[in-house]
């Protein structure tokens, strides 16, 4: 369900997350950010997945960002002159071209995790979080909701990753993505954007789903995400809580993997041997350039067809190899439609135009 211009009040749930605002299009329903165009209607309220309420009565003036899946998204939505910092930044070449540029321009503050006192004292007025709520070992100390109030910060979780690992099921599909997108519009005054990019997304995935709707589950090829930067003493599974796995399924594949109930997990050899995948993905990281990341899919490439453990693979030996990014598959955005669309016409040459 889209978000469309309404009456005096406005209610739509999308993908689970309620999204709620007050006006009547035009954008006078709250004051917007100095000198930037703002076509949104406020207040503006939000509900993630843990059923937590945030109100915005007008747009965020000083934005932070966890990592590189938020700051992203507020890029493609034009918001970025408001990001005013971030953890995690997005290695060079991640985001394509202009993106890229104005990505570099923000200011880094951790390269890792955002420690608590400089998080609290960045002076912004919103900090978005791609990270789980219960923490994971080595994150460090986080902020609580009340020393974020204190602060001034109000705190959201992107849906699509922060809780991505508690989920009741698999992600079979994009739409906790497309709920973050269509939630950050509303935030940032973008909602016009939010919807052109939800719809581009739509689209892409429907005509990959129409082209493939008549191949039976059980003639889909197997499919293994090899995350060769991940290490390969042994081997890291995509499980069907990470955005990769909704990727995997709706390009027409079966992830060897969708019987792991969390995001990612530590497997041996012997599980892939056992699964023998019929495609594998080379799981590369953009290593800052073309040629550099196209040799880290070539020594991926390698190691498999070398190592005796994996050289006797089904794909490998028919070179059934995939050299997409590993970004494109595991951020959570825009490029996970693209990579739908992507894999589908490797896997279905004749169906997908």
């Amino acid at each position: 369900m889209r978000i469309r211009a309404g009456w005096s009040t406005t209610a739509v749930l999308v993908g689970g997350l309620l999204v709620t605002g007050c006006g009547d299009g035009s954008g006078g329903g709250g004051a917007p950010a100095a000198g930037r165009s703002v076509t949104g209607r406020y207040p503006v309220t939000v509900t993630d997945c843990r059923g937590a309420r945030t109100t915005f009565s007008r747009p965020p003036e000083r934005i932070v960002t966890s990592n590189a899946s938020a700051l992203d998204l507020l890029l493609r939505l034009g918001a970025g002159d408001r990001v005013a910092g971030t953890g995690f930044p997005p290695g060079p070449g991640t985001l394509p071209g202009a993106l890229g540029e104005r990505g570099r321009r923000v200011p880094v503050l951790s390269r890792s995790v955002i420690p608590k006192e400089k998080l609290l004292a960045s002076g912004a007025d919103l900090y978005i979080d791609s990270f789980a709520a219960m923490r994971m070992s080595g994150m460090g100390d986080a902020p609580t909701e009340e020393e974020f109030r204190a602060a001034g910060i109000k705190h959201i979780y992107l849906k699509s990753t922060a809780c991505a690992a508690t989920r009741e099921g698999p992600v079979t599909d994009l739409s906790a993505v497309e709920a973050d997108i269509t939630a950050l519009g509303a935030i940032t005054g973008t909602r016009a954007k939010a919807r052109r990019l939800v719809d581009g997304m739509e689209d892409r995935v429907r005509a990959v789903r129409t082209a493939i709707a008549d191949v039976p589950h059980e003639k889909r090829p197997s499919y293994f995400f090899f995350d060769y930067d991940a290490g390969t003493r042994q081997p890291t599974a995509l499980c069907n809580r990470q955005v990769g796995h909704a990727v995997i399924t709706l390009a027409g594949a079966r992830n060897i993997f969708a019987d792991c109930d969390t995001t990612y997990e530590q497997v041996g050899w012997e599980d892939v041997l056992s699964r023998d995948p019929d495609w594998i993905q080379l799981g590369v990281r953009d290593r800052g350039g073309r040629a550099a990341t196209e040799k880290g899919f070539d020594e991926a490439r390698r190691w498999l067809e070398t190592n005796p453990a994996t050289k006797g693979l089904k794909a490998v030996r028919k070179g059934h190899f995939l050299r997409i990014r590993s970004e494109r598959t595991t951020l959570a955005g825009v490029e996970n439609a693209e990579t739908v669309e992507r894999i589908a016409r490797t896997l279905y040459p004749s169906e997908v135009g």
